[in-house]
């Protein structure tokens, strides 16, 4: 689904979480805002969205966050609604007030020295137990592994080694129901960007990983939030959002896919 709005804060979608068995979205963009919106359903199927609010990432008191501040890219929601937002440029986690968009209890990164402006962490997660698991965007030299960090308790480890598989990179990812790990990859091309979904069990000596979707150049536009969401009748999904980089040539899209075991 297309989804367009006539305001100039609309655009740059980079997380997203799905809530409610599929009723209910919460968006981040590039240039700080938070939306919260309805999505309305048709025998199951999208077929609108209605924006609820629309926040500016602020800090606690209220401030807007300044430019270079303010480009969100990941989105974690813990069951609780607890709710963790991650930054490039000034690479940082922070908790979020979703209706609000205040921003407070900043988590540092341990590896952020090693982060360019514009391949920092956009697949943010977090766990049943309420441990965030974050993976930068920018790849491993010599085809190495993506480290997977996770942090508890006021301490950053890394839990696991996600292997590396072509010129797809990190941009988005999600835990399901029975605590596996969803990663969204993007790879762009000269006929356009193609997407890819691994889903692994995390194991620290060798994560175990399953390829679910590969895409073809151009299939879908710069698709970088990922949700993995339960519907009222234990039915699985998975909804993905598009960053559109405030292009004319780019659109946002919503795509959905049911998940069969």
């Amino acid at each position: 689904m297309r989804w367009q709005l006539d305001a100039p804060w609309f655009g740059g979608w980079s997380g997203i979480e799905v809530t409610d068995h599929g009723a209910r979205m919460t968006v981040i963009s590039d240039f700080g805002y938070i939306l919260n919106a309805s999505m309305n359903r048709a025998s199951g199927k999208l077929d609108g969205v209605a924006v609820q609010n629309v926040s500016r990432l602020g800090r606690s008191s209220g401030r807007p966050l300044r430019k270079k501040a303010s480009d969100a890219e990941g989105l974690a929601i813990s069951d609780d609604g607890t709710a963790y937002v991650s930054f490039e440029h000034r690479h940082r986690i922070m908790q979020v007030d979703p209706d609000t968009g205040r921003t407070s209890g900043r988590i540092a990164l341990p590896f952020q020295n090693t982060l360019g402006d514009n391949t920092g962490v956009e697949a943010l997660a977090i766990s049943a137990d309420g441990t965030l698991f974050a993976i930068a965007e920018n790849p491993p030299a010599s085809g190495g592994s993506f480290p997977l960090y996770a942090y508890r308790n006021g301490k950053w480890r890394i839990s696991a080694r996600i292997p590396q598989r072509g010129p797809f990179v990190p941009v988005g990812a999600d835990f399901d129901d029975k605590g596996r790990y969803w990663l969204l990859e993007r790879a762009t091309t000269l006929l356009g960007f193609r997407s890819r979904i691994r889903m692994f069990v995390i194991d620290p000596r060798a994560p175990r990983e399953v390829s679910l979707l590969t895409t073809l150049p151009g299939l879908y536009d710069n698709l970088e939030g990922l949700s993995v969401w339960t519907d009222p009748r234990g039915q699985m999904h998975v909804t993905m959002i598009s960053d559109d980089n405030y292009l004319r040539i780019l659109r946002t899209q919503i795509v959905e896919y049911t998940v069969n075991e």
